[in-house]
């Protein structure tokens, strides 16, 4: 077990299956020392828990959370292209959408669940520069979506 994969133990959690594409593109791309993701939906066990817009159906606290999860289903993405998160040298960028309410400008502390439990897991290989955008709709009218892209060493 990696010493990620430790820590995210001692946070009570763990590494889920990759979630399955739901078009035509993979959850993770190597080029050369970095690796993208895919945007990631807060799916648990394949499915959506919350649906809706932040502001509005889904509370910030709760689309927080939803970031986190997010955030967990992109470091499995990312294992799965290099086969151990120790391999992680730092976390370069964050992109966070966020399907808002008209009036709801919150995005940051939404995101902010995504960008914590990276910081939590991978300490200073976790700080990271970062965007949170407020859209009208995602994907199965998630309320929260979260792509990563990180160094790796070899």
């Amino acid at each position: 077990m990696s010493a990620a994969e430790r820590k995210l133990a001692e946070l009570g959690l763990s590494l889920p299956e990759v979630a399955a594409p739901l078009a035509s593109y993979v959850p993770a791309v190597r080029t050369g020392a970095y690796v993208h993701t895919a945007g990631q939906l807060p799916l648990v066990d394949g499915k959506l828990g919350v649906t809706g817009k932040v502001g509005a159906e889904v509370t910030p606290e709760e689309a927080k959370e939803l970031a986190r999860i997010c955030a967990l289903n992109a470091l499995a993405a990312v294992k799965s292209v290099v086969g151990d998160l120790d391999r992680i040298a730092r976390v370069v960028k964050v992109v966070g959408f966020v399907a808002s309410a008209s009036d709801f400008t919150g995005q940051p502390g939404v995101v902010n669940g995504a960008s914590e439990l990276l910081g939590e897991v991978l300490g200073d290989k976790g700080i990271h520069a970062r965007s949170a955008v407020g859209v009208a709709v995602l994907p199965l009218d998630a309320p929260v979506e979260v792509e990563i892209q990180v160094e790796i060493a070899d």
